[in-house]
């Protein structure tokens, strides 16, 4: 029953997964400057993308294309890349890898640019192997990077190259921007979008921004009880009249859920953790007219990734794949022999559990799991054992 479970789950992972491709009205520029209007696909891109696919039609194919072959291509209301041959730093953004000179190490290059802020004065960023930089331009001034580096004076003394706070002080005079704002300028998408959008309406000129919106609550707290099917067989290399199937048993678990929500990808991904208590007992006489009893009471910390996938606002489906790692707690099996009980120690080693479910209102859940086959004797030579459950978990969420 277990493996045609977990078959119809990984059907189940792969089917939802595939129907997730989502297409949004957008348009691209291509290099002979032909504009295409088209349907994109939205990853909410957090690096800059090598390709895109799009549609020409919702019941079209979908088309891929490289960026290489695009000057321009945008998402309505949602966001725009242009490419640009252009100088950026090469130097290293790792602190234990810092050198010591203060100059950025320019290299041209043909990268597309996410836009951020595109008025009189653009602002515009670039991500990509962890390393973050913004770039600007404004009607006189053509693209170029904002600069700002970190080096080191000596080997327990770090500092920073802060020339963007001079570059904005030269091209984006205003008297809504003031001295002490650009000395307190972080390197940062927000405090810097903030800057760009007062240049931009003090010079009364019209200018978009493609910050989107953000869903705000990005730690979700839920109360995760449940019911769990378990199955347990036990063997002794050494004294197979220990050797004990124990019977399905029907167990309870209870848990606390914390999802951490991942900024990008349209919120689809997001870091699970849930401490779990469960408790499975079972009694089993063997063929020999001898017993087995099994008491093993356990806390569970699983923590991995989750995969959203939004079928409206009110609803959504999600797949879990978690790694956990338990401690058993007043755990022990009795194996009675002639010389009375044999008992041995619970010790259960870490395992994988993956799960679908669903969403309503971010408020109410229902999954179904299935944790892969795993040894709770782990530290015996000569026991061996084989512990399997599957779970029907009700979520509600408190925040």
């Amino acid at each position: 029953m277990y493996n045609k479970l977990f078959t119809c789950l990984i059907v189940l992972l792969s089917f939802t997964a595939h129907s997730q491709i989502k297409f949004e009205k957008g348009y691209f520029i291509d290099n002979n400057d032909k504009k295409i209007d088209c349907l994109i696909k939205n990853l909410d891109w957090r690096n800059s993308p090598s390709e895109i696919q799009y549609k020409l039609d919702e019941q079209d194919q979908p088309i891929t294309i490289s960026t290489q072959q695009l000057k321009v291509f945008a998402i309505e209301n949602e966001s725009k890349y242009e490419r640009f041959n252009i100088d950026i730093d090469q130097s290293t953004q790792t602190i234990d890898d810092l050198g010591y000179d203060r100059n950025p190490e320019f290299k041209k290059e043909n990268i597309l640019l996410k836009v951020l802020v595109e008025g009189k004065a653009t602002l515009f960023e670039y991500s990509k192997d962890n390393k973050t930089f913004f770039f600007f331009k404004t009607d006189t001034i053509p693209a170029n990077q904002l600069i700002y580096k970190s080096y080191k004076v000596s080997e327990q003394q770090i500092a920073e190259n802060n020339f963007y706070k001079q570059q904005l002080a030269r091209a984006l005079k205003s008297d809504q921007i003031t001295n002490d704002q650009l000395v307190r300028l972080k390197y940062e998408r927000n405090a810097l979008i903030k800057i760009f959008n007062s240049y931009n309406t003090s010079q009364d000129s019209e200018f978009s921004s493609f910050k989107p919106e953000r869903k705000k609550d990005l730690l979700n707290i839920a109360i995760r009880p449940g019911i769990t099917s378990n199955k347990l067989s036990i063997t002794n290399d050494a004294a197979s009249y220990y050797n004990t199937k124990f019977n399905n048993q029907i167990g309870f678990r209870l848990g606390v859920e914390a999802e951490f929500i991942l900024p990008f990808n349209k919120n689809k991904w997001a870091i699970v953790i849930e401490p779990t208590y469960q408790i499975y007992k079972s009694e089993k006489t063997r063929n020999n007219g001898l017993s087995s009893q099994i008491d093993y009471n356990t806390i569970e910390f699983p923590i991995g990734f989750r995969h959203n996938m939004f079928l409206g606002n009110d609803s959504k489906l999600f797949i879990n794949a978690q790694y956990v790692f338990e401690k058993a707690i007043n755990s022990k099996g009795l194996f009675e022999d002639r010389y009375g009980n044999n008992e041995i120690e619970i010790k259960p080693r870490n395992s994988t559990v993956f799960g679908l479910g669903y969403n309503y209102k971010k408020k109410y859940s229902v999954e179904a799991r299935i944790n892969l086959p795993k040894e709770i004797l782990g530290s015996y030579v000569f026991w061996e054992s084989n512990y399997q459950s599957v779970s029907l978990v009700f979520g509600y969420s408190i925040f």
